[in-house]
């Protein structure tokens, strides 16, 4: 092993490309579109490097038509996830052994191929299966995912730097070992840099993971593997599992050589797994390490003295873009009594013009949720918004799902501030508005933060200093990111660690060093020049 002290240069977050008119990078994307619509693709289990094909197939087709059959995948099932946790248990030594600075290279070559060669692959390829904008696409699966494996190795070193103070007789170090059981890690359809940071994250500390996409973004999944794979990732580190929770989620969360969790979903699918393993802790060889980032309700709070230009843009980017299916996305606003007829007048008008419709046309700027199950729950939340009598669809509330699943940028407004849609995560593009009046705004910022059980992020919107500071003390523990005068979306690498606590997760930020902690046991190492070779003290002597 070479005895080297190795420093990584500090990133810079990955620009992001325009995709205007005439441009390059658009030519080369709309090519990679036509590509992926003419040539399907079969997705296999990858389980210790290789393709493991089963009876389970399963047909993808894109969200926005029904009739794009974007390929099949091979759902995994028990005798696969078995196989999976003895690849990982192989994998794991070797790699965990191995010097971090090899493993870190495999992030940043990663990086380098997605940035370049793999870049409108995996925008093709997120922008068909999860119906994301290019623009939305190019935010996700590429610069953030970018970011992601460019920082993680920077915060690993800075980690690994962070060692005890010693003394002239004893010598102090701190080990970071990687975690002595597998990583099950769990990604949502929303995010493709989700789904290539948590089984990275942990696999970089030293983990071998086995890793279960969500069944509807296996596409740019399988895609991840494949860049991973050409970057120099060994055999078995990462085993993919395409397919059902109910299947593959028992043998892993009973496995007793499971030493952590990585997920990101639902927060009722995140409470159960954390009942499974809590309850019988005793199976374990050691104590699971649960992270999770789950729901969120996230709020848009407006002062008297907001920017009413700025205040609307921000409603329209942050409740609707991607169709409003981020866990961080613009859900309930609470908005003064003066400036409402404005904001109101000006928030519909720029709705009217949002186009909806095919992710291949680049003037729609919203496309269509992820599935049926997603239509039927949004609409439900519409159709109870249509009989409520303290609800009143301002717009939209239409939605249609003969050729795709389409639902219209849905504004209402509510007179009661406990409403079902003030409470509840609706992962839609619906948008609900308490208007309250401009001279309680202490007490409306208490029921903002009463509210709703969830704490993933959220806004303020005011000109007045002491309106800012009175909001961010009075929501405090509402938001794990506060965002002033700016929507609640677009966390970025390294500047925005993401994450929430109450019912949106474990807080543990993600993009930060704080998550990488998180997959590292630590062993303390005291060295010690000049042992005593006499058991007596001084104090012990006569006299």
């Amino acid at each position: 092993m070479s005895n080297g002290i190795f420093h990584l240069r500090k990133p810079e977050n990955e620009p992001m490309l325009g995709y205007a008119p005439g441009s390059q990078e658009r030519a080369e994307l709309k090519a990679k579109l036509r590509e992926m619509l003419e040539n399907p693709v079969e997705v296999p289990c990858i389980i210790g490097g290789r393709e493991v094909l089963t009876d389970d197939l399963v047909e993808i087709t894109a969200p926005h038509n029904h009739r794009q059959v974007l390929g099949r995948y091979h759902g995994a099932g028990v005798k696969e996830t078995e196989r999976a946790i003895e690849a990982a248990n192989e994998a794991k030594r070797a790699w965990g052994e191995m010097a971090w600075s090899s493993r870190a290279a495999v992030l940043l070559k990663a990086a380098e191929l997605l940035a370049g060669k793999y870049r409108q692959t995996l925008n093709a390829a997120t922008m068909l299966c999860m119906s994301k904008t290019c623009h939305q696409a190019e935010i996700d699966s590429a610069c953030e995912l970018i970011d992601f494996w460019r920082f993680n190795p920077y915060f690993m070193t800075e980690i690994y730097d962070r060692q005890p103070s010693s003394t002239k007789d004893v010598f102090n170090s701190m080990e970071y070992r990687p975690l002595e059981g597998f990583v099950f890690a769990i990604s949502p359809f929303n995010f493709t840099s989700i789904a290539g940071n948590l089984p990275t994250a942990p696999a970089l500390m030293g983990s071998a993971v086995v890793w279960k996409p969500a069944s509807a973004a296996v596409l740019p999944a399988y895609y991840l593997m494949q860049i991973l794979k050409e970057a120099g990732l060994p055999d078995g580190v990462i085993n993919m599992l395409p397919g059902a929770g109910p299947l593959i989620g028992p043998p892993v969360l009973n496995h007793p050589d499971l030493g952590g969790v990585h997920f990101t979903g639902s927060t009722d699918v995140f409470a159960a797994i954390w009942q499974t393993i809590g309850s019988d802790i005793r199976k374990y060889r050691s104590y699971p390490r649960i992270v999770g980032e789950t729901g969120g309700k996230d709020f848009v709070f407006a002062h008297a003295s907001a920017d009413v230009d700025a205040l609307v843009t921000s409603l329209v980017r942050g409740a609707f873009e991607y169709q409003g299916q981020k866990c961080s996305a613009a859900s309930r606003v609470y908005m003064p009594e003066n400036i409402w007829p404005q904001a109101k007048e000006w928030l519909l008008d720029e709705i009217a013009t949002i186009k909806v419709g095919d992710v291949g046309d680049f003037s729609n700027f919203m496309n269509a949720v992820i599935d049926g199950n997603a239509f039927k729950k949004i609409t439900g939340y519409l159709e109870w918004a249509r009989k409520d009598p303290n609800s009143q669809i301002l717009c939209g509330g239409t939605y249609d799902a003969a050729e795709g699943y389409f639902i219209q940028p849905t504004v209402v407004e509510s007179k009661d501030p406990r409403s079902t849609l003030m409470r509840e995560e609706i992962f839609g593009p619906v948008l609900t508005v308490y208007v309250y009046p401009e001279k309680q705004y202490q007490e409306t910022l208490r029921l903002c933060d009463a509210t709703s059980p969830y704490a993933l992020t959220g806004s303020i919107f005011a000109r007045d200093r002491f309106a800012i500071a009175a909001a961010a003390e009075s929501l405090r523990n509402a938001a794990g990111n506060f965002y002033i005068n700016d929507k609640p979306t677009g966390a970025v690498v390294g500047q925005q660690p993401f994450g929430g606590s109450r019912a949106s997760g474990t807080n543990d930020k993600a993009g930060s060093r704080l998550n990488l902690e998180r997959w590292v046991s630590p062993r303390t190492i005291k060295e010690t020049f000049l042992p005593p070779t006499d058991y007596r003290y001084p104090f012990m002597g006569e006299g």
